[in-house]
């Protein structure tokens, strides 16, 4: 893969760290989430610097979800668990401690309903 121009190449580093940051914080903050800003991370690397992506590719957690993700545009049966039961917690919890009205409740509701959609009409990935 050829890399971009090379006043692109440090603003495609900084926006995949920027996004990997934004991930981890969304590992433990409501309604953050964490897989769209990962899956960015991984295509601003993947078009920055090879000696991260391929960090990512073979981290631990995260490698084989990328992986899955590159090669197959699939998400993993566990992860799917996992994405539906964090956002069903986090809208759960926003419901009951926001004061928000019912409109910005629909427009909630209709954009993790969507997320969901997203997340479960994808292949299933690699074995858990």
């Amino acid at each position: 893969m050829s890399l971009p121009r090379s006043w692109l190449r440090p603003l495609f580093i900084a926006g995949g760290l920027l996004c990997l940051g934004l991930a981890v914080l969304g590992l433990f903050l409501p309604l953050l989430p964490a897989t769209p800003f990962l899956l960015l991370a991984a295509a601003c690397f993947a078009r920055s610097s090879e000696r991260l992506h391929t960090w990512m590719l073979r981290h631990r957690h995260f490698g084989p979800l990328l992986r899955d993700w590159e090669a197959h545009r699939a998400i993993r049966p566990s992860a799917k668990r996992t994405a539906t039961v964090a956002i069903l917690a986090s809208a759960a919890l926003t419901y009951a401690l926001a004061r928000l009205p019912w409109s910005g409740r629909l427009a909630m509701g209709l954009c993790l309903a969507g997320v969901l959609a997203f997340i479960w009409t994808r292949p299933d990935g690699g074995r858990d």
